[in-house]
């Protein structure tokens, strides 16, 4: 049976991307085949010939050593808006049925895939289905990804309510030091505050260009690997 995670964030620029290469990174090197998936992606960058790349794309392949992109991601749009409205800049029109067919190739591939999603879980993915309705189809635990500094209470409250009202299951929360945060107040007291208004574990804290999830708040090295990710993906 293929396991997996779907990453979703509290909202763009979290570290989705960052966490997600983390974890394949981990399994990969513990011996796990893994599968990178990200059924659209947003915002190319440009070489200096003029030809685009996305950065996004380029960490998940190399983190799971990858040949192709395109298995990865059917849909790489150049605009930085939500996937249809950057397919729309390009005359394109994204179809779910090409999202949902380079997932189940992972999913009959791979034993564990790591699916992240655009955005937040209301991001539109298409011109009628959401970053949630992809995951609720994908059927895997979400972990959300969220800043560690001042607003993430609210970010991330929401976005549990968002996951709790379309039937997904969250396995945890992982808040990411994006902007070197980790001395102000409000970060000092966002994993107490969160964790007391919501059932959802948070499962560490990212430090600031940190390369292993750790705990909070002593920071102890705490890998992600195929022990804690397999584990969470058991009760599917």
């Amino acid at each position: 049976m293929n396991h997996g995670i779907f990453v979703t964030g509290t909202d763009t620029g979290v570290g989705k991307t960052y966490v997600s290469s983390l974890i394949l990174r981990e399994l990969r090197q513990s011996g796990v085949p893994v599968g990178a998936y990200k059924p659209a992606c947003s915002g190319a960058e440009f070489h200096q010939d003029g030809s685009p790349f996305w950065p996004d794309l380029e960490a998940l392949q190399q983190a799971a050593e990858i040949d192709d992109l395109r298995q990865i991601s059917p849909y790489r749009l150049i605009a930085p808006l939500a996937p249809p409205v950057a397919a729309r800049q390009a005359g394109l029109k994204l179809d779910l049925e090409v999202m949902q067919d380079g997932f189940t190739a992972w999913r009959n591939a791979a034993p564990f895939t790591v699916v992240e999603g655009v955005g937040g879980l209301l991001c539109p993915l298409t011109e009628t289905e959401t970053i949630a309705d992809f995951a609720h189809w994908t059927g895997l635990p979400l972990l959300v990804v969220a800043r560690l500094g001042l607003g993430t209470i609210n970010h991330t409250l929401l976005t549990l309510e968002v996951a709790a009202s379309r039937g997904l299951r969250v396995s945890g929360i992982v808040l990411n030091d994006v902007l070197n945060e980790r001395e102000t107040l409000a970060a000092q007291t966002n994993v107490s505050e969160v964790s007391s208004r919501t059932s959802v574990p948070i499962l560490g804290v990212l430090p600031h260009s940190g390369t292993s999830l750790c705990l909070w708040p002593d920071m102890r090295p705490a890998r992600i690997a195929w022990q804690s990710w397999g584990a969470l993906s058991e009760e599917i």
